[in-house]
């Protein structure tokens, strides 16, 4: 029976993949992913605030103003990740996710009451805290150093 020979590209010495980017590229990521989400949260916004209604000054002011928010707080939440428990890092990171859901949906219609929209953030924190917190908690120890 024929065997394939190993390569030795299938996993670096340490166990982990071999890094496809260089670290120019990480650190345009790190600011360029959470730009492109706030801006598309941004957007998101207000075209909930028209509600199919033409495009205004002001309309335009909220999305901009919402995505400049969102970024800073995706920013504060990333750079503050680095410097907590791994519970609170996922705990961060479902908060930042649910309160942005419950926003949108607050402004997606005009019958929404905030225990609805309240309710529906939670909704979507609690998957968000868990997958998170299996993420950290698979490639972190204790004190919060990666492993892999």
């Amino acid at each position: 029976m024929a065997h394939a020979a190993p390569t030795s590209g299938a996993m670096t010495r340490y166990g982990r993949p071999p890094d496809v980017f260089d670290e120019r590229t990480h650190r345009v990521a790190r600011w360029a992913i959470p730009l492109v989400v706030a801006l598309v949260y941004g957007y998101w916004a207000a075209a909930n605030t028209r509600y199919g209604g033409p495009i205004t000054g002001w309309n335009v002011l909220f999305g901009f103003v919402t995505a400049i928010v969102f970024f800073a707080l995706c920013m504060g939440v990333q750079s503050l990740g680095a410097h907590v428990r791994r519970e609170v890092h996922a705990f961060l990171w479902a908060a930042l996710t649910g309160v942005a859901v419950g926003f949108l949906y607050s402004l997606s219609g005009r019958g929404h009451t905030v225990l609805a929209s309240t309710a529906l953030g939670l909704a979507t924190a609690a998957p968000v805290f868990v997958v998170v917190f299996y993420r950290y908690y698979t490639r972190e120890d204790a004190a919060g150093h990666r492993i892999r």
